[in-house]
């Protein structure tokens, strides 16, 4: 199951979107486009949970357990998000295991890194109340630098208050 249609930092990446993209790249992998289903329209992590859990049903498929593979910095979120829109599944969540200056590197614009590193903390903050994700607990020093971080400038990704 691949979902995922396009965010602004994706759409110049994966100008087809998400899932299509990396369909293609399974495919390119030696992975049988039978055995791929699609989700491409999902635009945010609620609508990847929800979109992809009614492709599988629609598929006749009800699973245990769900591996969520995400970027480095969005595993807690995409819990969070998972086991609170669907709770009946066990939810393992994966991501490619990169040092922090290595990742940097990878995405080659530290501002944005930090940016999106902010902005999903605040949403694993702010998402439990809006009814979005389940509660998770923010370590004292995650929380202060979090608040130096938006101090310094890093709100591009930040959801409006």
């Amino acid at each position: 199951m691949f979902t995922g249609g396009n965010s602004p930092t994706t759409a110049k990446v994966f100008p087809r979107g998400e899932a299509v993209h990396f369909r293609e790249h399974a495919i390119d992998l030696g992975v049988p486009s039978k055995v791929i289903l699609l989700e491409p329209n999902a635009a945010n992590t609620g609508q990847n949970i929800t979109f992809s859990r009614e492709v599988l049903a629609t598929a006749g498929t009800h699973p245990a357990t769900v591996l969520l593979v995400s970027k480095p910095y969005m595993e807690r979120r995409s819990f969070a998000t998972a086991r609170k829109l669907w709770p009946d599944v066990e939810i393992l969540c994966a991501s490619e295991p990169l040092e922090f200056d290595d990742y940097l590197k990878s995405i080659g614009d530290e501002k944005l890194v930090l940016d999106m590193l902010v902005g999903d903390l605040q949403r694993v903050i702010e998402y439990p109340k809006l009814g979005f994700a389940i509660e998770q607990e923010v370590p004292e020093d995650v929380h202060a630098a979090y608040e130096t971080l938006i101090r310094d400038g890093f709100t591009s990704r930040l959801i409006a208050s």
